[in-house]
C-alpha cells in the first residue's frame, strides 16, 4: 500500500473510532434516560405506598376514635345507671322515712317513681338500641369507606403499573428497533469496508507482484546482457592478447632482418668496389626497413587503441556493476520500507484494538445494563472484533507473502551472482532478510505462504 492509501486508511480508522465513541455516548445517554425513568417510577411508587400507609394509619386512627367513642358512651350509660341507682336509694330512704308521715303520698310517689323508673328504663333501652344502631351504622360506613379506599388504591396502583408497563414496552420496542437498525447499518458498513479492504489488498498484492516480477525480469535480462558483454569482452581481450603476441613476434622477427640489413650495409660500405651492384639492394633494403618501421608504428598505435578500448570496457563493466549493486540496494530499501510500513500499520491496528477493548470494558463496567442487552452488545462487539482479527490475519498473510517474495528475490540474485562468478563479499552490503513478526517463513514459493496460526 502506498503512503496516501495508508493515510486514507488511518483517516477511516479514526472516523470509525469517532463513530464508536458517538455510539458509546449515545448508549450511555439512553442508559441514563432509562435509569432516570426508573428512578422517577420508583419514587412515584414509593409515594403511592406512603399514601397507602397514611390512609391505613388514618383508618386505624378512625377505628381507635370509634372505640374511644364507644367507651365514652358506655361510661355515660354506667354513670346514668349509677345515678339512677343513687336516686333509687335516696328515694327508698325518703320513702321509708316518709311512710309514717304520709303513706298515701308515699304510695303515690312510689307509683310515680315506678312510672318514672319504667320510663327511664324504656329510655335507657331506647338509648342503648339507638347507640347500637349508630355503632353498627358507623362500623358499616367505616367498612364501606375502607373497602372503597382499598379499591381506589388498588385501581390506581394497577393503572400506574399498566401505564408504566406500557411505557416500558414502548420504550423497549423503540430501543430494539433502533438497535436492530444500528446493527444492520454497522453490518453494512463492516461488509463494505471488508470488501473495500479486500479489493485494496488484492490490488496492492497484484501491484507488488507485478512490480517484483518486472524487477526480476529486468534484472535477469540485465544480468544476461552483462554476462554476454563480459563474454564478448573476454573474447576480445583474448583476441587482442593474441594479436599483441603476434605483433611482438613479428617485431622480433623484423629486428633480425634489420640487424642483418645493417650488417649488410656495413659490409657494403666496406665493399665500395661493389657499390653499383649493391646500391639497388641497399635501396630495396631501406624501403623494406621503412615499411617495417611503418608497420611497427601502426601496430603500436593499434596496441594503444586496444589498450584504451580495454580500459573503457573495464570502466563500463565497473559502471554496470555499480548500477547493478545500486539497483539491488534500491529494491532492498523499497521492500524494507514497505515491510516497515506494513509492520507499523499492523502495530497501529493492534494498539487501536487494545484501546477499543479497554474502552469497551470501561463502558461495560460503567453501564448497568440488563443481561439480555449486555449479551446482545457483547455478541455484536465480538462479531466486529472477529472481523477486525480476520483483517489483521489477512494483512499478516500479505506481509508474509511480500517478505517471502523479497527473500526469494535475494536468493535468486545470490544464485545468479554465484553463477556469474561474482563473490557476495564484493557487494559492499549484507542482504537483509525479512522475518514476518518473529515467525519463520518456509522455503516454498511466495504464493504458497500459509496463514499463521
Amino acid at each position: 500500500m502506498s503512503k496516501e492509501q495508508l493515510e486514507k486508511h488511518v483517516v477511516r480508522l479514526r472516523e470509525e473510532l469517532d463513530r464508536e465513541r458517538e455510539e458509546r455516548n449515545y448508549f450511555q445517554l439512553e442508559r441514563d434516560k432509562i435509569h432516570t425513568f426508573w428512578e422517577i417510577t420508583r419514587r412515584q411508587l414509593e409515594e403511592k405506598r406512603a399514601e397507602l400507609r397514611n390512609k391505613d394509619r388514618e383508618m386505624e386512627e378512625a377505628e381507635e376514635r370509634h372505640q374511644v367513642e364507644i367507651k365514652v358512651y358506655k361510661q355515660k350509660v354506667k354513670h346514668l345507671l349509677y345515678e339512677h341507682q343513687e336516686n333509687l336509694t335516696e328515694l327508698k330512704a325518703e320513702g321509708t322515712l316518709s311512710v309514717k308521715r304520709a303513706q298515701k303520698d308515699h304510695w303515690a310517689q312510689e307509683m310515680e317513681l315506678r312510672k318514672d323508673m319504667r320510663s327511664l328504663k324504656v329510655e335507657l333501652k331506647e338509648q342503648e338500641l339507638a347507640n347500637e344502631v349508630v355503632v353498627k351504622n358507623m362500623r358499616l360506613k367505616q367498612e364501606e369507606e375502607i373497602t372503597r379506599l382499598c379499591n381506589d388504591f388498588e385501581r390506581q396502583v394497577k393503572e400506574i403499573e399498566a401505564k408504566y408497563t406500557k411505557k416500558m414496552q414502548v420504550l423497549r420496542d423503540e430501543l430494539d428497533l433502533r438497535r436492530k437498525t444500528e446493527i444492520h447499518e454497522v453490518e453494512e458498513r463492516k461488509n463494505s469496508q471488508i470488501n473495500e479492504l479486500m479489493r485494496n489488498h488484492e490490488k496492492a498484492f497484484d501491484d507488488i507482484k507485478n512490480y517484483y516480477n518486472d524487477i526480476t525480469l529486468k534484472n535477469l535480462a540485465l544480468i544476461t546482457l552483462l554476462k554476454e558483454q563480459m563474454e564478448e569482452m573476454k573474447k576480445r581481450e583474448n583476441h587482442l592478447e593474441k594479436e599483441k603476441a603476434d605483433v611482438l613476434l613479428q617485431n622480433k622477427q623484423l629486428k633480425e632482418p634489420l640487424q642483418q640489413a645493417q650488417e649488410q650495409v656495413s659490409e657494403l660500405q666496406k665493399k665500395l668496389a661493389h657499390y653499383d651492384k649493391d646500391k639497388e639492394a641497399l635501396t630495396n633494403t631501406k624501403a623494406r626497413l621503412k615499411v617495417t618501421q611503418k608497420e611497427l608504428k601502426d601496430l603500436q598505435w593499434e596496441h594503444e587503441v586496444l589498450e584504451q578500448r580495454f580500459s573503457k570496457v573495464q570502466a563500463e563493466r565497473d559502471e554496470l556493476y555499480q548500477k547493478f549493486t545500486k539497483a539491488i540496494n534500491e529494491v532492498q530499501q523499497k521492500t524494507g520500507f514497505k515491510n516497515l510500513l506494513l509492520e507499523r500499520k499492523l502495530k497501529g491496528l493492534l494498539s487501536v484494538l487494545e484501546k477499543k477493548e479497554v474502552e469497551l470494558s470501561e463502558v461495560f463496567a460503567a453501564s448497568n445494563l440488563d443481561p439480555g442487552a449486555l449479551s446482545l452488545v457483547s455478541h455484536k462487539l465480538e462479531d466486529v472484533l472477529n472481523s477486525k482479527n480476520t483483517t489483521i490475519k489477512d494483512l499478516q498473510l500479505q506481509l508474509a507473502r511480500v517478505c517471502k517474495a523479497h527473500d526469494d528475490m535475494l536468493q535468486t540474485f545470490e544464485a545468479k551472482l554465484t553463477a556469474f562468478g561474482i563473490p557476495l563479499d564484493n557487494l559492499g552490503f549484507k542482504p537483509l532478510a525479512s522475518p514476518v513478526l518473529g515467525q519463520a517463513v518456509g522455503q516454498g514459493p511466495a504464493g504458497l505462504v500459509a496463514v499463521p496460526t
